[in-house]
């Protein structure tokens, strides 16, 4: 079923159906008479969820998860639920469609309407556009200062944690010791827990795929305000503080998109808040562009890695991209990782350390590899076995994680539930271990270089004499110091070269498994908190035991032996970069970031195979991670190239047109408008886009711009321009004189989603004073709303709406009259396959490739419209022209038997 709205039948423009006669194939018609009545009841089903008076909130309220209700409808690893390769459509319940047709769009670029050429000549641009670098730069040393004020936080709660930890140990106090920690991370969790479920539930989770959405054209309520920030804020502190297995780089990622978007627009709602300056970056164009900065300003900053945060805002995160934009942001990201490093190199607990000014290698290159390894040609060996673990990894984690999510939907009081996780997982880990460097002779040829002691200094009683040598207990236990360590810590001693015999197969098994599951659970809390980090671990852990069971096979080889490649530290290294694609799937973005977090460009070509064979395997079982949980959330997303597949095979989109998928019949409006008609149209439907209609000198009603709702509810809140009628066009010279700024227009209207029926009814009423007003749209509709013919290629209109970043695209006939209108959601993978598969069904047969025409069935398909506004006119089918058609070839390519089709030719 459709997750459209449909318009009312009052609303339908009087059609001219041409008459077609198909001879020697009654079956044909049968069917297709079938489908419409099928559909029919469809129709009706979706109309009775409808609003009343049309005014329902177009978006959900706030951004938290869908609570999938229905899931149970699938089987387990289900096509297109569990199991879904890259190339498979995601399959949707009707409870899920319902909440994605709920969703806004919005448009990259503003109205091009007679006011915003007015207010665009007001704006002072320079030559090399010095303000757009400056607020650059301003996104980046906020950001920066934000990740390094969020990193000192969090080693000062950790550091506060296991100090007082310490010194109950040093007393002899173990039972209290242990309490102490178990409350400590307990207590912070629940606090981390509380500010998102009971204050701000958009601020849970990393919001990636929320500011994915956004930048692809969604429009999602709440991320980008202050509260979110703060929520944000302080729960990714106080969950990553208490020792969860989460990291910051989400929730950077998000905050960084916040900053981006505050700074630029320069008004905040939640301090009223509306600043004088940088007013021409008040546009959705360079809004979305700053977004974009801070997002990659906050992958920048969480790693230290400002190239690896540009490729991965571009390749993951932002739809829209220019030579320009990459200048600007790669900037942006120099000034944000300067700012985190320069700072971070200067405090440690905001305590003072070192010179101001200095850059300590040790804070700027996380996880700094020291003796790095010559490679060999058989290391890309155990690089490709590490890159197909990565991916079946990967996936299972994907899929285990929105397993887990969708499931905790299903308990009583859903919200609650999220609660559960946070107290878990803290307690679990928080047992207390004693831990001694080893500092004197070691067992095996290879060794530490150098350490710190952890956690407890061993007791005197610990060391020994033999003679009139010294010895220390010289144990150390490896488990917790992968598990009660920082994750930071743990990275390096992973990666530690020349430190073979390190780890034994037993506490990384161990390690391995309780990482691998805590980190889903964690993934599928609300608290703030991103698993960039943990995933690296995850990767590091099954990487060092590939490399020590290779060092069984051929023993240890140091210096500059032909063998030395052989070392389980540059293996745990390639195992993060895989894991870290078989889940993401970010090929140049994941590469970069490794390397500029290690330094180890030697194993640059293992890395990168191994990136790429995970790529690989992953997309042949499950989406990506971060766009599995777009789907999850219900939030509307189209890729760059479309994706159809039905019946196991690709769908050719060059052989269907843009009135194939078009919604209708469509809600049109004139260019002089009566007001109350006007009203009543607003009252009737939740559409956001509207044709506007002028008539042409033969007297037909021509397509010639478009409005949304929101700016005519500007309108109508601005009753100084409703004028007694009936008004005759403005004249451009009189189109200067517009009431309404593009100021007004940006803001909104004032009651926005408080737009009740209440307001509305006053233009419809009987005895309204507004009976006998009409509105000249002339200067506030979009001049260059995009359009297309009928026959237009169905594949090239998804390209130019989403090149263009368009939210509507009309579709008109030979005589510019409206015939539908093309949305995001038409163009959705499960919507196309819906509509294009009942479309096989009752047409399945099209012109070959040399045919200059391709006959059409008007009524193959049904009469539809979007919630969103994003609506369409009914096709008439004027335009099928007489053809006797022969050798088709339906839509996936296959050439089929032989139809005589006869049309009418239809006059304009």
């Amino acid at each position: 079923m459709s997750f459209s709205v449909l318009h009312d039948n009052d609303q339908q423009n009087e059609n001219n159906i041409a008459v077609s006669q198909i001879e020697e194939d009654t079956d044909h018609v049968t069917l297709r008479n079938q489908f419409n009545r099928d559909d029919g009841l469809r129709r009706r089903s979706v109309r009775s969820s409808l609003s009343s008076g049309g005014v329902k909130s177009a978006s959900p309220a706030d951004d938290s998860l869908f609570a999938v209700q229905d899931d149970d409808s699938f089987s387990v690893f289900a096509k297109g639920r569990d199991y879904e390769p890259i190339f498979i459509t995601h399959q949707y319940t009707e409870q899920e469609k319902e909440t994605l047709g709920s969703y806004e769009s919005c448009d990259y670029l503003p109205s091009h309407s007679h006011i915003y050429k007015h207010w665009i000549k007001r704006q002072m641009i320079s030559n090399i556009e010095t303000d757009r670098w400056v607020m650059m730069g301003l996104i980046g040393f906020t950001v920066g200062l934000l990740g390094f004020v969020l990193h000192q936080l969090i080693e000062r709660i950790s550091s506060l944690k296991w100090s007082t930890t310490k010194k109950f140990l040093d007393d002899g106090q173990v039972a209290v010791a242990w309490m102490f920690c178990s409350a400590y991370s307990m207590a912070f969790a629940i606090f981390a827990a509380v500010v998102i479920v009971f204050w701000r539930p958009s601020a849970g989770g990393s919001g990636l795929p929320e500011v994915t959405g956004f930048l692809n054209g969604t429009q999602v309520k709440k991320i980008f305000s202050v509260k979110t920030l703060t929520a944000k804020f302080l729960s990714c502190v106080s969950a990553i503080g208490c020792g969860m297995p989460i990291g910051p780089e989400g929730p950077m990622i998000h905050m960084g998109a916040i900053v981006g978007a505050g700074l630029s627009q320069g008004t905040s709602v939640t301090l009223n808040l509306k600043l004088p300056f940088f007013e021409r970056f008040r546009n959705p164009e360079d809004r979305r562009n700053f977004i974009s900065a801070g997002v990659a300003a906050g992958v920048s900053a969480a790693f230290g890695a400002p190239v690896g945060g540009l490729l991965f805002c571009m390749e993951e995160v932002s739809s829209f991209w220019s030579n320009t934009l990459s200048w600007q942001i790669f900037f942006c990201c120099i000034i944000a990782t300067s700012t985190s490093d320069l700072f971070n190199s200067s405090f440690e607990s905001f305590e003072r350390v070192g010179t101001f000014g200095g850059f300590r290698t040790s804070r700027y290159i996380l996880f700094n590899v020291y003796d790095a390894v010559d490679i060999n040609i058989l290391m890309f060996i155990p690089s490709v076995i590490l890159g197909v673990i990565g991916g079946l990894l990967g996936s299972l984690f994907t899929i285990l994680n929105l397993k887990l999510v969708m499931s905790s939907f299903s308990v009583f009081l859903p919200m609650a539930f999220k609660c559960i996780p946070y107290t878990c997982i803290p307690s679990d880990t928080n047992s207390i271990s004693d831990f001694c460097v080893n500092d004197t002779a070691n067992k095996y040829d290879s060794h530490l270089r150098e350490a710190e002691e952890s956690f407890h200094t061993c007791e005197e009683g610990t060391q020994y004499t033999e003679g009139t040598t010294l010895f220390n207990n010289g144990t150390y236990n490896e488990l917790a110091l992968l598990l009660f360590s920082s994750k930071d810590e743990a990275m390096k001693n992973l990666y530690l070269r020349n430190s073979h015999r390190m780890f034994n197969y037993g506490p990384l098994f161990v390690g391995l498994i309780i990482y691998f599951f805590m980190v889903i659970w964690s993934a599928g809390t609300s608290v703030a908190a991103g698993i960039l980090v943990p995933m690296l671990v995850i990767g590091a852990l099954y990487g060092r035991i590939l490399g020590l069971v290779i060092v069984d096979m051929f023993g240890i080889h140091l210096g500059e032996s032909y063998w030395s490649w052989m070392d389980p530290g540059a293996f745990a290294l390639i195992g993060s970069a895989s894991f870290f694609s078989g889940v993401a799937r970010l090929a140049p973005a994941i590469t970069s970031i490794m390397m500029e977090l290690t330094n180890d460009l030697k194993v640059l070509l293992p890395v990168m195979s191994a990136v790429v064979v995970a790529k690989w395997v992953g997309d042949y079982l499950t989406h990506p991670f971060f766009h599995a949980l777009l789907e999850l959330k219900c939030i509307p997303f189209l890729n760059q190239q479309p994706n159809v597949r039905i019946k196991k095979q690709n769908v050719k989109l060059e052989l269907f047109t843009a009135s194939d998928i078009m919604a209708f019949p469509v809600v049109t409006l004139n260019l002089v408008e009566h007001v109350p008609n006007l009203a009543q149209k607003l009252l009737d439907h939740t559409h956001n886009g509207f044709p506007v209609l002028k008539e042409s000198p033969s007297g037909d009603l021509v397509f010639c711009g478009l409005i949304t709702r929101s700016e005519l509810l500007v309108i109508l809140e601005n009753k100084d321009v409703l004028k007694p009628g009936p008004l005759e066009p403005l004249e451009d010279r009189d189109l200067d004189i517009a009431p309404i700024g593009y100021d007004a227009m940006l803001r909104g209207p004032v009651e926005r989603e408080q737009m009740t029926k209440k307001f509305l009814q006053q233009f419809v009423d009987r005895d309204s004073f507004y009976r006998d007003h009409y509105i000249d749209l002339t200067a506030y509709m979009n001049q260059s709303a995009m359009s297309v013919p009928c026959r237009f290629s169905l594949h090239r209109a998804y390209t130019l709406l989403t090149a263009l970043g368009l939210r509507h695209l009309t579709v008109v006939d030979e005589c510019n009259q409206v015939k539908g209108i093309i949305t995001r959601k038409d163009l959705m993978g499960f919507h196309m396959v819906e509509t294009l598969g009942h479309i096989m069904q009752t047409r399945p047969y099209f012109s070959s490739p040399e045919e200059d025409e391709v006959a059409t069935f008007p009524n193959d398909r049904p009469n539809k419209s979007i919630q969103d506004g994003d609506q369409d006119d009914e096709e008439n089918g004027n335009d099928t022209a007489s053809n006797n058609v022969r050798g088709r070839v339906n839509p996936l390519g296959i050439a089929d038997v032989e139809l005589n089709i006869v049309t009418e030719e239809a006059n304009c």
